[in-house]
């Protein structure tokens, strides 16, 4: 992971557990050590939108959920959220959900929906399906992907991997999505999200990998060594790999080991310059010269 990388993933952390105090680019670019002018281009290029803006889309998602889930008045909300009036926050509001706040609580009250656990998710067993992603790994039918209009870093809803019934700390499941890789041939492809967790026991973490025709890995990475543990807030990752001139099917997705539960949100798949680092497993083993040890007496 480059400098900044690291750098903004630790301004996100610092955003989510500060949202509603009052904080701004100069704040965030203070505790970041850079001038707010070279911390604004910074956090674009890395989040692609401004300090502000995110911050401003998050307390509006946040509203969202509070506006189904709770009967907590609108100017309440509004001020318990960083707007300054209720007619400041309904602009807002309409201007990303297309409805103003008492609108939008009447049409997506979450009463509407049944068996809620952390949110109010749109349980899928593993035979369901989520429009684009398929449910794989080792034991897939002890996992449940789905859904969830009330965890949600960005929009109306995020999906979300979570364990059922897993007997050993060693299966995981993947939420994942495959395709040509025909368009990105020769390109540097950044895969990156948004991911907040649940009492992960083992780990969860992004993956991508490069595949040729026979089904050889050109390039991987699962973020063996930046994994994703315990119950953690709102916060961006991602994964950059070069696409090979013999490529031919990409896949990525989330992966979740053990127990817990792993929400997605805000993805992005986008070529970046061959200045940005990849992050491609390299193989680690080291040929030796010669045959060693034939006699098994070392």
């Amino acid at each position: 992971m480059n400098r900044y990388s690291e750098m903004v993933q630790e301004s996100l952390y610092f955003i989510e557990t500060h949202l509603y105090e009052d904080i701004g680019l100069e704040e965030v670019a203070s505790r970041a050590g850079l001038s707010s002018y070279h911390y604004h281009r910074v956090f674009r290029k890395e989040v692609g939108m401004t300090v502000v803006d995110y911050i401003r889309n998050r307390r509006l998602s946040e509203t969202s959920t509070i506006l189904r889930s709770t009967n907590i008045g609108i100017l309440d909300i509004a001020i318990g959220c960083g707007f300054e009036s209720q007619e400041a926050f309904t602009r807002a509001f309409k201007k990303v959900y297309g409805l103003p706040p008492g609108r939008f609580r009447k049409l997506f009250n979450l009463k509407l929906f049944q068996g809620r656990s952390r949110g109010g998710e749109l349980k899928m067993n593993h035979t369901s399906t989520v429009n684009g992603w398929v449910l794989s790994g080792s034991h897939p039918q002890n996992y449940e992907m789905g859904i969830d209009p009330t965890v949600v870093h960005q929009g109306k809803s995020s999906g979300y991997l979570k364990s059922v019934t897993p007997m050993d700390i060693n299966e995981f499941a993947t939420m994942m999505q495959q395709f040509k890789a025909d368009k990105y041939i020769g390109k540097r492809m950044k895969f990156s999200g948004f991911v907040t967790t649940e009492k992960v026991e083992q780990f969860c973490s992004l993956w991508m990998r490069v595949d040729n025709n026979v089904q050889d890995v050109l390039q991987f990475d699962n973020m063996h060594d930046r994994p994703i543990t315990g119950t953690q807030p709102w916060n961006q990752y991602h994964i950059v790999l070069d696409v090979p001139e013999d490529s031919a099917v990409i896949s990525f997705g989330v992966i979740l080991s053990g127990k817990g539960k792993v929400w997605l949100d805000s993805l992005r798949f986008e070529e970046v310059d061959r200045n940005t680092p990849v992050t491609h497993m390299e193989n680690e083993y080291e040929m030796v010269d010669e045959p060693v040890n034939l006699s098994f007496e070392e």
